[in-house]
Order: structure tokens, then C-alpha cells, then sequence
């Protein structure tokens, strides 16, 4: 139910340009304010200068690109490193994003429809509702010049299958009994029906692993030098630097597949800066462009600025461990509604962003549309829980927050600080750097509420609703979330093969978590790119970087 009224927009519009004034948010807001410092009388010539030579720089910039393109090299920027070349052990969609483009998968996602095709295999089969085969292309070959054979598929469905401590693991166990029939060919015995298993062997973690070279050289020695099969091969990695790929000739789509013999991954943290290396000409692709960029892209000549959907949400984790205050429902209610999801999609982020009540996005198997495109905002009656939870006097919490990760998330996260502050709720809010955001949630050291943005790679419910069964690792330790409904409808959404029920099993239990609110959902994200106007690029929804999709203009 939408209550937002006009007055609380307009009041939460001062508010944060209130907030981010003053606490400068990220760079780019510095960036503003030292710009216009310019201004000051003494150096009035400079910018003159400045203008005069603006066509000179743009020329000068549009060299630069042509330079990268006379040495076929794509240069894609983006605001994190990716985090490690572990397929099982990251869920990471910007290190997945890297990934994609060295290790192939039994399953891939058309560029536009996002539908699930067979990619690595060549035919396959749904034997019995809990059987499948799939046998392989015969003329696929590893970086390293060893054969893909069947053996290397159930080595690597395998391997997270039985090691509980990968980060992927709960994700890939329906799998089963992996059997190798002969040589290309392999049988999946599933726990169970599997509605979801070709979707499962195309998303995150399904990547094929080289089974001879790591039992010769060992794990620490593939994460160090990884071997795929995919179009591009690892030559470097500098942490929280550049990543660089340079293209396989005996990929077994052929050498046309890419137009590109060198890919270059960079990680640029500020905002500003990135968008600088893409006006300069020294990157191609720059991501995760806030509004106050989008014009300044624009109007420089040779680039330009794309908006597109994404399959990825903003949301609050909260922690309802016993004795926490965010584990008495009331509290969560409250910060639920003092938070404008409307103001914050429209005032704050420019209109990139539809605010919703649930995880499970329009495009997903089983989305609940009902839940998405609305929001609930009632600061009275959050005031009125607060008092009835004990807190009428006032309540303070810990949020943790990234900075630079997601569109805009810092100005989100002070923003949502100043809502809470107007229903009498003093956030202390941390902000992380990615590695060490990455490494508390991973530890499950998260605070009262958690700032956070979760994609599916799986573009089917049974992934984006997996955080909330009481078991899971994505649950226990974190939220400690449980309710009985949920567990039941989620463990039978799983096996059931009628395409209908199940749909209505995942609505229902969106329904569960828009009252229960372990995740307080905010908004999906709108993507936010800068693009050479040398190059053709089309962002997927699944936010996934394939080199070979970006060609030469």
C-alpha cells in the first residue's frame, strides 16, 4: 500500500541534500566541491584555459580508445576487485562477471531473453523427473590444452557438493549422484525432483573445473594461475588493481567469437575517477554511474550513458537473533515504515530504481508482482510500535553499509539514517570498504541492519528465497529468521514439477516476508553505465560481463 504523501518527499528531499553536504558523501560529492572552488577569482584564467582546450582533450581522449582498439584490447571498469578465482566460494556477481569469461558452463543465458540454452552441451535428456543426462561437445579443450570430458563435470559438481565450507555449497547439493556414463557423457541422479536444475547449471558456481590439472598441482596452485575453458585465459591478476585475460585461439566456438585479444578488468573505487578514465579514453565500459555523472557523459563527445534493468534488489538485512533489538518484529515494522522507498528511488537516485516488498523481481519464475512497484511508509505508526516495543524513549542501532559498491549506496545509507532519526531510531552507521564488507557478512559479524544488494543468478525463486529457511548458511548465524510456513513451502517449491503450484508456493511465501521482514526490501537497481561511443554494448539483466558480447563499432 502506497502512503507517501508529497510533504514527507519534500522533506526528505532537504533532508538529503542536507545529509550529504554535509558528510561529503563519496567522491563524487568531494569532487563537486572542489570543482567549484575553481571558481575563485585567482584562478578565473585557468578556466578559461581549461575551456579553450576542451576540444584538444577530447581528441586527446578519443585517441587513447583508438590506441586500445588499434591493440584489440577491452577495457571494462568497475567500482571492486573481484574477490577470488574459487567458482565455489565467492557469490559474488561482480567477480562472476569476471568468471564468465574463463570458465564455461554446461548452461548459459541468452544476451536478451535471459532463458537458459545449452551451451558446453551438445544434447541432453530428462530421463525420470530425478535423472538427467547431458552429453558434451566433443572439441572442447581446457587453457591448458587437456580435453572437457564428463570426468571434469563431475569432478566439479562434486567437489561443492561434498565441501560444506564452500560458500556455494547449499546451492548445488539437489545435484546429487553425479555418475560418468563415458567419456562426454554424464548422469545427474538429483535429490528429488529438480524444476530448477538447468537454470542451477547455468548461474554462479556452475563453472567447469580442470579435474587432471588441479589433482596434479593442487587448489592454492589453480587460485594462483586458474585454468578454464572458456574464451579468455588468465595472464594476471593485481589485487584490488586489474584483472587481464587474453584471448584462447583454441576456444571451440573459434577464433571470430570475440573481437577483442585482450580483456582488462579494472577496479576503480571512486566514482569520479572511474568515470574520468572512461572521458580520457583509457576504459571503454565504466560502471555503477551515478546521476550527477549521467549529464557529464553526455555531453562528452565520443561516449555516452546507458540505463538498464537489473535483476538485483537493495535491501536491509536484519539480525533477529534473541536479544537483539531488530528480533522484535515490532522494531522491524517500524524501520520499515520510516523508511520512503518512493523518495529515496525518486529524489536520491534520480528515478533508477523501483521501490518493492519483495526479492523475487518481475522475469524471475515466481515472482510475486503484486509485492514490487509499491512500498509502505507510515512514520506515525512507526512511532506507535517503537512505543508499544519498549523504545518510546528512543532506540540506537548499528547499520554497516558499502561504500562504492552499489548505485548510490552510501547517499541511500545516510539518507535512511536521517528517516530513521525522525521516528526517534540513532542509527551509528559504519561504513566498509568491499573487502571488509565482504568479510564481516561472510563471518556473519553483521549489526542490527545491514545495507546490502543481492542479484539472482538463477532468475527462478528457489535462489532468491533460499536466504530464508531456517537451516540455511545464508540464514542462520545472520538473521537468525524462522518460521515454520516458509520451510514447508520452500522444501516442497523445490521438487515440485507442476509449474503452477509452485508458482503460487513462492508467491505465498513472499507474502510471510513482507510481514516478517528478514530483509527489509528497498528498491531494485537500475544498472548505470558509461560506454565508449567506439564500442556496441547492451547490458544483460543479469549484470554479467561477456567480452565477446562488446564489439567494435
Amino acid at each position: 500500500m502506497k502512503k507517501a504523501t508529497r510533504r514527507s518527499l519534500g522533506a526528505v528531499t532537504a533532508l538529503s541534500v542536507g545529509l550529504l553536504v554535509a558528510c561529503g558523501g563519496d567522491d563524487n560529492n568531494t569532487t563537486e566541491i572542489e570543482d567549484g572552488n575553481n571558481n575563485n577569482a585567482g584562478e578565473a584564467a585557468d578556466n578559461t584555459d581549461n575551456n579553450a582546450d576542451a576540444g584538444n582533450n577530447e581528441d586527446e581522449a578519443t585517441a587513447e580508445a583508438e590506441e586500445l582498439l588499434e591493440d584489440s584490447t577491452l577495457v571494462i571498469a568497475s567500482g571492486t576487485d573481484m574477490v577470488s578465482w574459487d567458482i565455489h566460494d565467492h557469490g559474488n556477481t561482480s567477480t562472476e562477471a569476471v568468471h564468465v569469461n574463463v570458465f564455461d558452463y554446461l548452461f548459459k543465458r541468452d544476451s536478451e531473453t535471459m532463458e537458459v540454452e545449452p551451451h558446453l552441451v551438445a544434447d541432453y535428456e530428462n530421463v525420470e523427473d530425478d535423472v538427467w543426462e547431458f552429453t558434451l561437445h566433443d572439441d572442447i579443450y581446457f587453457h591448458n590444452g587437456d580435453q572437457l570430458t564428463a570426468e571434469d563435470v563431475k569432478f566439479t559438481f562434486d567437489r561443492v557438493i561434498e565441501d560444506e565450507t564452500l560458500s556455494e555449497h547449499s546451492r548445488y547439493t539437489q545435484l546429487g549422484e553425479i555418475e560418468v556414463v563415458d567419456e562426454l557423457t554424464v548422469r545427474m541422479n538429483t535429490d528429488g525432483p529438480q524444476p530448477s536444475l538447468l537454470n542451477r547449471l547455468g548461474a554462479t558456481g556452475a563453472g567447469i573445473l580442470p579435474k587432471d590439472y588441479i589433482e596434479e598441482n593442487g587448489m592454492d596452485h589453480f587460485l594462483e594461475e586458474p585454468v578454464g575453458s572458456g574464451p579468455y585465459q588468465f595472464v594476471e591478476w593485481s589485487r584490488d588493481d586489474r584483472v587481464v585475460l587474453e584471448k584462447f585461439d583454441d576456444y571451440f566456438l573459434g577464433e571470430d567469437f570475440t573481437d577483442w585479444d585482450e580483456v582488462v578488468f579494472r577496479a576503480i573505487p571512486e566514482t569520479s575517477t572511474r568515470v574520468g578514465e572512461l572521458l580520457t579514453g583509457n576504459a571503454h565500459i565504466v560502471t555503477d554511474v551515478p546521476p550527477n555523472e549521467w549529464e557529464r557523459i553526455d555531453e562528452n563527445e565520443g561516449t555516452r550513458h546507458i540505463n538498464a534493468e537489473s535483476n538485483r534488489e537493495m535491501l536491509l538485512i536484519t539480525r533477529q537473533s534473541e536479544g537483539v533489538a531488530t528480533s522484535d518484529p515490532r522494531v522491524v515494522e517500524a524501520i520499515d515504515l520510516a523508511i520512503d522507498n518512493e523518495a529515496i528511488t525518486q529524489q536520491v537516485m534520480q528515478g533508477s530504481g523501483i521501490p518493492t516488498r519483495t526479492r523475487v523481481t518481475p522475469g524471475n519464475v515466481g515472482a510475486n508482482e503484486d509485492l514490487f512497484d509499491t512500498f509502505v511508509h507510515d512514520q506515525d505508526r512507526a512511532r506507535e510500535l517503537l512505543e508499544e516495543a519498549g523504545y518510546g524513549d528512543g532506540l540506537e542501532i548499528t547499520m554497516q553499509a558499502p561504500q562504492g559498491r552499489y548505485l548510490m549506496d552510501s547517499e541511500i545509507a545516510e539518507v535512511i539514517v536521517g528517516m530513521l532519526s525522525e521516528v526517534g531510531i540513532t542509527v551509528n552507521l559504519e561504513f566498509l570498504e568491499w573487502s571488509q564488507f565482504v568479510e564481516i557478512y561472510s563471518g556473519n559479524n553483521n549489526e542490527e541492519l545491514m545495507l546490502l544488494g543481492l542479484a539472482s543468478s538463477l532468475f527462478d525463486a528457489a535462489q532468491n528465497l533460499d536466504h530464508y529457511t531456517t537451516d540455511s548458511p545464508l540464514n542462520k548465524g545472520r538473521m537468525d529468521y524462522s518460521n515454520e510456513e516458509v520451510d514447508e513451502l520452500f522444501e516442497a517449491a523445490l521438487v515440485n514439477m507442476d509449474p503452477e503450484e509452485r508458482e503460487q508456493q513462492y508467491k505465498r511465501i513472499q507474502e510471510i516476508l513482507a510481514e516478517d521482514r528478514p530483509h527489509i526490501y528497498l528498491h531494485s537497481i537500475n544498472m548505470n553505465f558509461g560506454v565508449s561511443d567506439l564500442v556496441d554494448y547492451e547490458p544483460r539483466q543479469d549484470e554479467l560481463y561477456y567480452a565477446n558480447e562488446v564489439t567494435r563499432r
